[in-house]
């Protein structure tokens, strides 16, 4: 069974910088798709970011300029820096390992951004 545990999350003001980190129990070398998602209350979960295997990366227009992901296949992790943090970024976000027909998700870390 694949886990992902996901840290760096908590409290901070508007303009201030997280960074989360999502470590995986397996390589991820040849893990295609990795990617960041969020869930605020009462919203659906929706894409952040991602990157496959190539270093390819992808970003939700709402934080592009402000995050980036990256991974370190050595480490099995994958990280979110997230910079200018706005109060609409509060949300619990998720790593994911992005299949073709489903998704592996991690427990989730919560980001406060206060205004």
């Amino acid at each position: 069974q694949v886990q992902l545990v996901e840290s760096g999350g908590g409290l901070v003001q508007a303009g201030g910088s997280l960074r989360l980190s999502c470590v995986a129990s397996v390589s991820i070398f040849s893990i295609n798709v990795m990617g960041w998602y969020r869930q605020a209350p009462g919203k659906q979960r929706e894409f952040v970011a991602s990157m496959t295997s190539g270093g390819i990366s992808n970003y939700a227009d709402s934080v592009k300029g402000r995050f980036t992901i990256s991974r370190d296949n050595a480490k099995n992790t994958v990280y979110l820096q997230m910079n200018s943090l706005k109060p609409e970024d509060t949300a619990v976000y998720y790593c994911a390992i992005v299949l073709p027909i489903n998704y592996v998700w991690g427990q989730g870390t919560q980001v406060t951004v206060s205004a």
